[in-house]
C-alpha cells in the first residue's frame, strides 16, 4: 500500500533574529504537533551563523521529528550592515535575487520527492507568492509576527483610514486619538504602528509602507483574481488575547489564530528546552541561571531590548540609576554591538552596567550580552521584564505570566504596548519627549507597580489562558489543525 504523502511547509524568513526565531517555533509546531513536514528557508548570512559547519541543507533531528533549514540568497550574503547598507537597496536585492533562488530551493524539493504543499513567509517578503505560485505550490500563508491588532491597523490604514492617521500624526501630539479599528476603543499616534506616521517621503522607512500596502493587496479575499494563491494569515496570537482585532479583519483576509507559537510550551521539561539551538546569537553559558537560581520567587527585574534594538548611553544610564533605587535584583542584557560604532560611548555604557551590577540592589545585578530568554522567563525567581515590547517578546512574556513594564521604540512596538495594558498584564512607560529616553523615576514606577500582586495576578491568569490555547483541545490548537487539513496531499 502507498505511503500517504505528507504535507511540506516551506517557511521562508527575513534576516533577523526576530522572524527567524518564530518561524523555528512554528516548524517545530507544524512537525511535531500536526505530523507535517517543514522546511526553514533562511538567507544565506543567517544559515551560516546557524550551522557553520554546514552548506546547503541541514536536517535537524528532534523528539517527534525532524526540521529541514535551507538557504537562499538575498544578494547580501555577508550579511546587510545597518550602518552601511541601504534599506531601500536592500529590499530590491532582496527581491530579484531571493526569488531566484528560493525558486532553486522548490525545484530542489520537488526532485528529491518532497514538494511544497504550502509556503509560508514572514513579513517583507510578499514576492514569495508569486515565486510560489510560478513553481505549482498549492497555496501561502503569511506568518504574521505581530500583533494582529497592528495588522488590523494596516489594513484599515490602506483601506479608508489614510487621512485619519496622517491628520493626527501630522498634529505632533502622540495621545491624539485615531478612530481607525472597527470594535475597538480609539487608539492613539503612540499605539500604531509607527510606519503608519510617517508623512515625508525622505524618511528613511518610508518603503515600508509600499511592502504592507503590497501586503494587502495580497492578503484581501478576492485580491487580484485571476490565478492568484488563496493566502492565508497564521497570526501568532490567540483568540482571547484578540479577539475584537481579529473580527475585525475576518470579513476581509482569512486570517488563523495559531498562537502563542512557542516551542517550550509542547516540551515535557521546558526549564531545559525552552529555546533552540543555532540561534544567530551566542547565548553567555549558563551563568546566569544558576544566579537566578540564589534569589527568591519574583524578586528578579530582567531587562532586555530585544536582538534589533539599541539603548543609546543616556537610556542606558537612566536604567542603572533606576535599578540602584529600586534595591530589587536584576538581570540586565545589553548586546556586545549596542554601541559598536561608537568606542567612547561603549566604554561609557560599561562602566555603567557594570556600576550598577555591583551597587547595593538588595541582592546585586547580573549583566550579559545574550541569553536564552524563553529559560529566564519560565524562571520562579523572575519577578517583572522591562522590554522594547517586540512581539515574540510580549507572547513570551503572556505565555510564562511575568508582568510587562512595556518601552516601546517604534514599528509595532507601541501597539504591541497597548495590547500588553489592554490586558492588564503590565504597564507602559511614558517616555521623555524629544529623545525617547524613559527616566530613573519613571521606570521605577512601573516596575513598582508591574510587580504588584494586583498585575502579578493577571499576568498569572492569562499564561494559563495562553497555554489552554496551544492545548490539546484549545481554540489554536483546533485551529492549528483545520488549517493543516486543507494542504494534505489527496
Amino acid at each position: 500500500m502507498a505511503r500517504r504523502q505528507q504535507a511540506h511547509f516551506l517557511i521562508v524568513t527575513y534576516p533577523s533574529q526576530g522572524h527567524v526565531t518564530p518561524a523555528r517555533h512554528l516548524a517545530r509546531r507544524l512537525v511535531h504537533g500536526a505530523g507535517a513536514r517543514a522546511t526553514v528557508c533562511v538567507p544565506v548570512s543567517a544559515f551560516r551563523k546557524m550551522f557553520p559547519a554546514d552548506d546547503g541543507e541541514v536536517v535537524v533531528e528532534e523528539e517527534g521529528g525532524a526540521v529541514a533549514y535551507a538557504a537562499y540568497s538575498d544578494g547580501y550574503d555577508g550579511g546587510f550592515d545597518r550602518a552601511v547598507d541601504d534599506h531601500t537597496r536592500y529590499m530590491a536585492q532582496l527581491s530579484t535575487v531571493g526569488a531566484r533562488t528560493v525558486a532553486g530551493v522548490l525545484r530542489r524539493l520537488r526532485g528529491e520527492g518532497r514538494p511544497v504543499t504550502c509556503a509560508v513567509y514572514t513579513l517583507l517578503l510578499p514576492w514569495v507568492a508569486g515565486v510560489a505560485r510560478d513553481h505549482g505550490v498549492g497555496a501561502v500563508a503569511v506568518f504574521w509576527i505581530q500583533p494582529t491588532t497592528a495588522l488590523a491597523a494596516y489594513y484599515h490604514y490602506f483601506r479608508g483610514g489614510r487621512d485619519a492617521v496622517v491628520a493626527a500624526a501630522a498634529s505632533g501630539d502622540a495621545s491624539a486619538e485615531v478612530n481607525l479599528l472597527p470594535g475597538l476603543p480609539p487608539l492613539r499616534v503612540r499605539d500604531i504602528p509607527s510606519f503608519l506616521a510617517i508623512t515625508s517621503d525622505d524618511d528613511p522607512f518610508a518603503f515600508v509602507l509600499s511592502e504592507f500596502a503590497e501586503l494587502i493587496d495580497t492578503l484581501e479575499r478576492g485580491g487580484g483574481g485571476g490565478g492568484e494563491l488563496p493566502t492565508y494569515v497564521l497570526a501568532n496570537t490567540f483568540d482571547a488575547m484578540e479577539r475584537d482585532a481579529l473580527a475585525s479583519l475576518r470579513p476581509h483576509i482569512d486570517v488563523v489564530a495559531v498562537g502563542p507559537v512557542l516551542s517550550f510550551l509542547h516540551d515535557a521539561d521546558e526549564t531545559k528546552t525552552a529555546s533552540s539551538p543555532n540561534d544567530l546569537f551566542d547565548h553567555d553559558g549558563g551563568g546566569y541561571l544558576d544566579w537566578l537560581g540564589t534569589k527568591p520567587a519574583r524578586s528578579v527585574v530582567y531587562i532586555s531590548f530585544g536582538s534589533s534594538s539599541v539603548m543609546s548611553k543616556n537610556q542606558v544610564a537612566e536604567i542603572a540609576a533606576a535599578m540602584a533605587e529600586s534595591k530589587k535584583p536584576f538581570l540586565w542584557v545589553i548586546r556586545k554591538d549596542n554601541c559598536k560604532d561608537d568606542d567612547d560611548d561603549n566604554e561609557a555604557i560599561k562602566k555603567l552596567v557594570a556600576a550598577a551590577a555591583a551597587a547595593d540592589t538588595g541582592g546585586g545585578g547580573m549583566a550579559v550580552e545574550w541569553c536564552d530568554q524563553a529559560r529566564v522567563l519560565s524562571h520562579a525567581s523572575v519577578g517583572c521584564f522591562v522590554t522594547h515590547c517586540g512581539w515574540n517578546s510580549t507572547v513570551e512574556a503572556v505565555a510564562c505570566g511575568v508582568p510587562v513594564v512595556a518601552a516601546p521604540q517604534y514599528s509595532d512596538q507601541g501597539t504591541s504596548a497597548w495590547v500588553v495594558e489592554r490586558i492588564g498584564v503590565g504597564v507602559r512607560a511614558a517616555a521623555r519627549a524629544g529623545d525617547g529616553v524613559v527616566e530613573a523615576a519613571e521606570l521605577g514606577r512601573c516596575v513598582g507597580a508591574a510587580m504588584s500582586e494586583a498585575v502579578a495576578g493577571r499576568a498569572a491568569a492569562w499564561r494559563e489562558e495562553a497555554r489552554a490555547a496551544v492545548a490539546r483541545g484549545g481554540a489554536s490548537e483546533r485551529n492549528l489543525r483545520e488549517f493543516m487539513r486543507r494542504f494534505v496531499p489527496k
